[in-house]
């Protein structure tokens, strides 16, 4: 079933093993179970400290568990985990072990605050290229939690959940009968989720952590904040870099193609390349983790962190960057997951031979539009400017699409939908102030970024767009604030510019340090 090249790596990746590991088969008489089973025997022959073994219980589908020495781990699968969960898999058996990349102490303590009991399933595709993302945090919290159970569940096989729940995005974390959350999301954002459904137990007084204190923090961990950081550091200065993940926005774009000197890359890689040089400096990375306030202390600034951490530090750099922008419409909220997405390459395939509308009409949208028609039977384009703002050569590929209809001077003002999913959607046309609606099945959101700048919004100055207004240096108008990157109100939102704008914010505040020195 695997081949030559994934024997390898299991072979080097298990080799260091020390628990004894279990993976727990229940019994079935599901098509599925020889292929699970093939698969489960093949992972376990690479380890003397993995066994496969039966479980008498009978289930519908298919279905096992992971023990460590004996005991459960809280991490279950249901499904096959080939495609991208077969990565989950492997993981999940490596943080088992107490190896693989762990969060740090702190988010260890965030997740064991969670107030227990918490049980959940995440509906995935094993096609979705998000999905292992949201398993793997999940499975970790299972790991670090005495109470805490996942299942990975695979929708193709469970398709009366799916539809019981009215789920048509993944992946979909479910509690009891209630969606927490549809869509791509990192450790940081989930545990965000579960500490808002869940509660947390108060931490005792001996539990409570001093501030730890730092010559710069950076916020934010894509190519702006990645550049400061290391510059900083370079300086010599004692450096942290808050983010929740590394690699910020850039973790999203797939081809690279304009990162001078670097002819061709992606998204991904490059993250894992910035995290790469990050690492090769004394950089602290306090990843998975979002700063809830600041406060200033004198000439201090002293960073709360979700879950009550501190940190104080004499200089901030703010680099987070910005994030998709949401259409604040009626509906919107109510019907994400089910109908209404952001991400086409995921969530396209749930649209296959349906009607659906992308609302936006610069690169992301007409692009997304693009994509959609190869899948869906027809396309609706809705822009709210009185022509499209991408580029030509985009333009007239969709106008030469026959089931696309681009419409322009498109106020959109309400997702429609029957309480179960998306029906329609409503948009004005602005010229004559008429309503009209599109029957339709799902509503694609593209309508840009929208600048992450909410924690430093009491502290400096932002412009109507919520840019930090920075001079040509990157200070704010707030001694010992300095900001980079799309966060900033600095032109052209490019990899390449904010790289340059994070390196240019750690310079002046080394700058600004010696001088008060």
């Amino acid at each position: 079933m695997l081949d030559q090249g994934i024997k390898d790596q299991l072979e080097a990746h298990f080799a260091t093993l020390s628990s004894d590991l279990t993976l727990a088969l229940y019994a079935s008489k599901h098509p599925k179970q020889a292929e699970l089973r093939e698969l489960l025997s093949d992972v376990a022959s690479f380890s003397g400290k993995i066994t496969l073994r039966d479980d008498p219980e009978r289930v519908t589908g298919v279905q096992f568990d992971l023990l460590r020495d004996g005991r459960p781990t809280g991490v279950r699968f249901r499904g096959v985990p080939g495609g991208h969960e077969f990565t989950s898999l492997v993981i999940a058996i490596l943080n088992a072990d107490g190896k693989g990349k762990l969060p740090d102490a702190g988010i260890q303590r965030r997740v064991k605050a969670l107030a227990g009991p918490v049980r959940l399933r995440t509906y995935v595709s094993l096609s979705c290229t998000n999905c292992p993302d949201v398993v793997q945090a999940l499975n970790q919290m299972a790991l670090i939690h005495a109470d805490f159970h996942h299942e990975m569940i695979d929708g193709e096989l469970a398709e009366a959940d799916i539809q019981a729940l009215g789920l048509q995005g993944v992946p979909a974390v479910v509690s009891g009968d209630s969606i927490l959350h549809v869509g791509r999301a990192n450790f940081a954002e989930l545990l965000e989720v579960l500490e808002g459904r869940f509660g947390r137990v108060p931490a005792r007084t001996a539990d409570e952590q001093p501030a730890q204190i730092y010559d710069v923090v950076v916020i934010g961990g894509g190519p702006a904040g990645s550049s400061a950081a290391i510059y900083s550091a370079r300086k010599g200065l004692k450096t942290a870099i808050v983010a929740q993940r590394l690699g910020g926005q850039v973790q999203e774009t797939l081809g690279i193609e304009n990162l001078i000197s670097v002819t061709y890359t992606e998204g991904p890689r490059l993250a894992a390349d910035l995290e790469k040089h990050l690492r090769a400096y004394s950089v602290d990375l306090l990843e998975n983790r979002k700063v809830e306030a600041i406060r200033i202390e004198g000439k201090d600034k002293v960073l709360v962190m979700q879950g009550g951490e501190l940190l104080k530090t004499g200089a901030v750099i703010v680099a987070t960057g910005a994030k998709w922008r949401e259409l604040g419409v009626p509906g919107e909220k109510d019907y994400l997951g089910r109908g209404v997405a952001f991400c086409p390459h995921c969530d396209g395939p749930f649209y296959k031979g349906k009607r659906v509308a992308v609302v936006g009409g610069g690169n992301s949208g007409v692009e997304a539009a693009i994509d959609l028609a190869g899948i869906c039977s027809h396309v609706t384009l809705l822009e709210f400017a009185d022509q499209l703002k991408a580029d030509e050569v985009l333009v007239r590929n969709l106008r030469s699409l026959p089931n696309v209809n681009v419409i322009t001077s498109a106020r959109t003002t309400e997702v429609v939908g029957n309480g179960q999913t998306v029906t329609a959607v409503r948009y004005q046309d602005r010229p004559t102030e008429k309503i009209h609606e599109v029957g339709l099945d799902g509503v694609f959101v593209q309508i840009g970024l929208v600048p992450n700048s909410a924690v430093v919004k009491d502290l400096v100055a932002i412009n109507r767009m919520g840019e930090v207004i920075i001079d040509e240096r990157c200070r704010t108008n707030a001694p010992g604030i300095y900001a980079a990157g799309d966060v900033s109100s600095v032109p052209f939102k490019q990899i390449v510019i904010a790289m340059g704008e994070g390196a240019k914010a750690a310079l002046t505040a080394f700058e600004d340090r010696m001088r008060a020195a």
